[in-house]
């Protein structure tokens, strides 16, 4: 057995200090398989040890609550006896070195954390953030990303309905790519992970394990290097006719009650699954390493328990119920394994070839797990570092009309189209809103009910003011469910920022927790699961330092009849436009700013909650009593974007009030633009033009259509 030198430690990410934590934990020098355990559990990937204390901020509970963060996936309840079970996850280091394999297995995982309680999917979004679109690697690593997703999802079956893109030259070296899945349960047939029963079985199924992915959690809790490539080997590989076979395998048996506890292997593989059963039900585990399915000869048990290969699971089943559990995986074509057994010394056991490799206390291995409060800067502190210039004079609009045509041609307004009809958006029939509008809409099987979901995040805002930026997520992806009449009812997020051991990055995580937390109490919108993303971050060649801080928030709302449910498009000629929420007031942080003045100035607009919510009950008030005939919030790009978004999806203008630069333009919070039949009076609104015609402020449908479609495909070739 190599010796454990200061060398090794480092390589396994662990800090001296934390070392010594492991000599506490153990009472003895580590064997290498021991210090491998370690390593992947105490990574930032797995422990959250930079960000679990202002974790503890969010609201994580409410009514409609059923489970919150700690276990697979976040659960809530849909009346009827069923529950929605979703969650968000990040595959950012591995998309930007292999972006095929990286999104793909990203897509395979979230499903699985989802499937895993017992929940079947019914519909997978993503949340992207890619560098300059002329960045040599950006077009290679947009065309990976796009075609892993489409490629997993399509073949398991699951809709892709909808997601959110952004460029910034501070992904150049780092992009993110954030998947989503959304699942419906019975809520009497929701599975955990606690383990129990001294001397149940402990059961491998799925995939056989390779050497894929071996410290994937280690590598995702570390900024990149000039080395990237030499990382490929960390990069799992997906299959998703495999992960099919497993979902059906799952939900088959899941319909007995052989199950005690159920876990994906996700992050750190066979250790984290193991880990976290044996230490959620207080029990200990004792694994025979000589039974775990291999695909490669000569695997160690290092190489076993640090592996991520794909589509796996763990399971304790009840005693006598192996048979009947192996007769249905078999049947689905996929590996079963007896390989250990729960035990009661709250130790796991690590057995091979006869000899016990590894003995290590779980307690400590989940209790001692390091927890720091990172050192941040003052928000004040945090904008003299930021250097924000501020607005001084609100700049004018030389042509409304061509600066309309610019924007809607600008990476962040450009349609997604391109992207989109990748992606299998029918598959399930149960697809009522696709990719397109504010949110997405799927039907839940069988029922008058639907899920409304969306995913939501201003980076260049939460650059700007954290805080702001936090509470202004939460609220656009609250918007984005209501505009479709949809009730919110929880969120979930994924936190990504770049080295948290530089306080100026703390200051972002700390100020977009904070802001998201007032966000969620203010509109009852809770977070019941997430995942934290930190050391984004490149030092590679030609890439930016640190991303701009990115809490993608993901949320999903209830529709009691699916049938209501509006869309953005314009319905008929002739209808009355309203403005709710007021004219915008700000040009701080806009897109319009960016794309024709050239800088990104000014502070971000202000989120005002109490009239969040107000205008939101409003909203749906309308939808549901069928006055509002079309629903779209104001977000990038202001006013004048959101109009002719809503023309080209009804396919027909406006003819507006006047409006000037600032109103146009302008992003300011908690708007929406409201379509209803002539004569139909809509309370606080005010009414700014009517539908009809071919034209959105002078310019034409036609060249609108050209220019907002035509981004992708010329970028792409």
């Amino acid at each position: 057995m190599s010796e454990i030198t200061p060398e090794i430690v480092a390589e396994h990410g662990l800090s001296p200090e934390e070392y010594e934590r492991v000599l506490h934990a153990i009472g003895r020098a580590p064997n290498l398989t021991e210090l491998g355990i370690f390593s992947v559990m105490w990574s930032e990937h797995c422990s959250y040890k930079s960000s679990r204390i202002h974790l503890k901020k969010l609201p994580t509970t409410g009514p409609q609550v059923i489970c919150g963060p700690g276990e697979n996936a976040g659960v809530v309840d849909i009346g009827d006896g069923q529950a929605a079970i979703f969650k968000m996850e990040s595959h950012n280091h591995p998309s930007y070195i292999e972006p095929y394999q990286g999104a793909a297995t990203g897509v395979g995982g979230i499903l699985r954390d989802v499937f895993t309680m017992g929940a079947r999917p019914i519909a997978n979004l993503n949340a992207l953030r890619f560098g300059r679109p002329d960045h040599p690697k950006m077009r290679h690593l947009i065309s990976g990303v796009v075609r892993g997703i489409g490629g997993y999802g399509n073949c398991v079956g699951v809709p892709t309905v909808g997601g959110e893109v952004n460029f910034h030259t501070a992904y150049d070296g780092n992009i993110l790519v954030n998947a989503m899945t959304v699942g419906i349960a019975e809520t009497d047939k929701i599975f955990y992970s606690a383990a129990s029963g001294p001397g149940n079985s402990i059961v491998y199924v799925g995939s056989k394990t390779g050497r894929d992915g071996i410290h994937g959690a280690t590598m995702a809790s570390a900024d990149f290097s000039e080395d990237s490539e030499e990382k490929r080997p960390t990069v799992q590989v997906g299959d998703p006719f495999t992960e099919k076979l497993l979902i059906e395998a799952c939900l088959e048996l899941m319909a007995s009650d052989a199950i005690v506890a159920i876990q994906d292997m996700g992050a750190a593989g066979l250790t984290s699954s193991s880990v976290e059963m044996a230490s959620k039900g207080g029990v200990g585990i004792e694994l025979d390493m000589n039974k775990v399915p291999c695909r490669e000869d000569g695997m160690t048990p290092y190489e076993m328990m640090l592996s991520e290969s794909q589509e796996r699971m763990l399971m304790v089943l009840k005693p006598g119920r192996e048979d009947f559990a192996e007769a249905i995986f078999r049947k689905w074509e996929l590996d079963f394994a007896v390989i250990g057994t729960v035990t009661e010394t709250g130790h796991m056991v690590l057995k091979w070839n006869g000899e016990t490799v590894a003995d290590i206390p779980l307690a400590p291995l989940a209790d001692d797990a390091p927890l720091y409060d990172r050192p941040h800067v003052s928000r004040e502190e945090y904008k003299a570092w930021a250097k924000v210039k501020p607005l001084t004079d609100m700049p004018e609009s030389a042509d409304i009309g061509a600066d309309l045509l610019k924007l809607m041609a600008s990476p962040d307004i450009a349609s997604r189209r391109w992207i989109w009809e990748q992606y299998d958006n029918k598959v399930g029939g149960d697809t009522i809103q696709p990719p397109g509008g504010d949110a997405a809409v799927v039907r839940i099987h069988g029922t008058h009910k639907a899920l409304a979901m969306s995913t939501d995040c201003t980076p260049r805002y939460c650059y700007a003011d954290p805080y702001e930026g936090g509470k202004q997520a939460v609220a656009e992806c609250y918007r984005n469910l209501t505009a479709v009449g949809a009730t919110p009812l929880a969120i979930t997020n994924c936190l990504n920022f770049a080295n948290p051991q530089r306080p100026e990055i703390m200051a972002q995580i700390v100020g977009c927790l904070d802001g998201m937390a007032d966000a969620c109490r203010a509109l009852d919108f809770p977070i019941v699961s997430g995942n934290v993303s930190l050391y984004n971050e490149s030092k590679a060649t030609g890439g930016g330092s640190a991303i701009l801080p990115t809490p993608a928030i993901g949320g999903i709302g209830l529709l009691k009849d699916w049938s209501k449910a509006v869309g953005i498009g314009f319905k008929a000629e002739g209808e009355t436009i309203w403005l709710l929420g007021g004219h915008g007031s700000t040009l701080g942080q806009s897109i319009w700013l960016r794309e024709v003045c050239g800088h990104e100035a000014g502070s971000p607009p202000s989120v005002d909650l109490e009239q969040e919510r107000a205008a939101g009950n409003l909203v749906r008030q309308l939808v549901l009593e069928g006055i509002a005939t079309a629903v779209h919030d104001i977000s990038d790009g202001g006013l004048i974007v959101a109009i002719a978004e809503m023309g080209l999806a009804g396919g027909m203008g406006a003819q507006l009030d006047p409006l000037n630069t600032v109103q146009a333009f302008g992003e300011d919070q908690g708007r929406y633009l409201i379509t209803t039949a002539p004569g139909t009076n809509v309370p606080s609104a005010i009414a700014i033009g009517k539908t009809g015609g071919t034209q959105v402020f002078g310019v034409s449908l036609a060249d609108l259509r050209s220019a907002h479609e035509g981004f992708f495909p010329e970028l792409m070739g």
